[in-house]
């Protein structure tokens, strides 16, 4: 048996935080590359995570089974978890660790899309338990208490992950941790290796600042809020032609939103049904309903909010707080735009014949029941009036019947 000791210069310090998915994957298969190139010694992953997408996960128990350096994966801290995807990361590691009141488990497959069949459910919990049983069995890991993660979800506190197998150690601490991996052994590579941490320097891993964008737009929250914006500032645009901000603004936000559909899943059925919403408060605006058009797409683009991401996975649904500012927003704008329109419809003219009503002149003759003339605006007009003008006298125009003006004395 070949005995390899490794002088340990540094340990990789990666962190998750949040929610697995195409960001979080690439920085930890980016962060575990890193540490190869950079022939480091350790990879510790401290992870708080309620789980998230099936195949990021996968990218990262890929990664760390043919990983060439050391990896510890660290539930930290205290009350945080490795629940669901983040069971798997966590077995497949080559030493797992968890801090005093945290949890690992309930790994059972969900979808975001809603319930499954009973046969597409049972295809994808089989799948997935033998998926979990072949990692714990990699790592000489209790392969049966793995399977009840999935099919049973359960869930294991860290005094009894470490009884059942699947933690190595309890550590309140970093470097309690790294001074329990000191001495230990692990398989790398076909080869076992001796740990030496006690005292060694953590080098931080952080996040670039494109992943972190990338992590952001994957909130649901974020994405549905942008989705918004882009509706609405295109709208606005539309209605004001030549605004050019808001639909810059609008155009930029659709595009990322898009992006964020696009990594995380999304049922296009409930953004059908805001964009419903949204037409029938156009609609309302040009057909009279007395209110029940804008009612309507109220619930419709509540609907739809509860929709987009409703599934059985709570980090990808949207929170009633953003939904309830959207409505309260959407309800805000659109009062705005019927309440312009009205202003608009009520509002006296200002060019043609119809914008001569309510204007001052000069009588330039007298002006009798049948006949006179006027100059408003420097025009010369036809005017009648039920009472005698003198010529000279200021008038008001007070209608208009083809090319004759109707005016009245002008009040001093």
């Amino acid at each position: 048996m070949n005995l390899i000791l490794l002088l340990f210069q540094a340990v990789f310090l990666l962190k998750v935080d949040g929610a697995i998915t195409p960001p979080m994957a690439e920085y930890i298969t980016d962060g575990i590359e890193h540490a190869e190139k950079e022939n480091a010694d350790l990879v510790l992953i401290e992870m708080d995570t309620p789980g998230g997408l099936d195949e990021s996960m996968r990218q990262i128990v890929k990664k760390e089974l043919e990983s060439t350096v050391p990896i510890c994966v660290y539930v930290y801290p205290r009350g945080a978890r490795a629940a669901s995807a983040g069971a798997f990361i966590l077995l497949a590691a080559h030493k797992t660790a968890m801090s005093p009141g945290t949890s690992v488990g309930a790994a059972h497959p969900v979808t975001i899309q809603g319930k499954m069949d009973s046969i597409m459910s049972k295809k994808m919990e089989n799948y997935s338990a033998s998926y979990i049983r072949s990692i714990a069995k990699v790592r000489g890991r209790n392969a049966q208490v793995a399977e009840k993660m999935v099919i049973a979800s359960a869930s294991f506190d860290a005094e009894e992950a470490l009884r059942l197998g699947i933690a190595d150690y309890i550590a309140p601490s970093e470097d309690s941790l790294l001074s329990l991996l000191d001495g230990d052994t692990i398989k790398l590579n076909g080869r076992e290796v001796v740990l030496h941490t006690r005292g060694m320097e953590k080098h931080h891993v952080r996040m670039t600042l494109r992943q972190k964008l990338l992590v952001i737009l994957t909130s649901p929250n974020v994405a549905y809020i942008l989705m918004m914006i882009g509706i609405y500032g295109l709208l606005f645009e539309l209605s004001h032609p030549g605004a050019i901000f808001p639909g810059v603004i609008g155009a930029i936000s659709l595009v990322l939103a898009f992006y964020s559909f696009q990594t995380i899943p999304v049922n296009y059925a409930g953004i059908l049904l805001i964009l419903l919403g949204v037409l029938f408060f156009l609609l309302d605006i040009k057909i009279p309903s007395h209110g029940l058009l804008s009612l309507s797409g109220l619930v419709s683009i509540a609907g739809g909010s509860f929709l987009m991401f409703k599934g059985n996975a709570p980090f990808f649904t949207v929170s009633l707080w953003s939904i309830a500012l959207v409505l309260v927003f959407t309800l805000i704008f659109f009062l705005w735009i019927v309440a312009k329109a009205v202003e608009a419809i009520h509002r006296k003219p200002v060019s043609g014949k119809e914008g001569l009503v309510g204007e001052v002149g000069t009588a330039r003759t007298d002006i009798t029941d049948k006949e006179g003339m006027v100059l408003v605006h420097g025009e010369l007009w036809q005017a009648r009036s039920s009472v005698p003008i003198k010529k000279g006298q200021n008038v008001k125009v007070t209608g208009i019947k083809g090319f004759i003006l109707y005016v009245e004395p002008e009040e001093e």
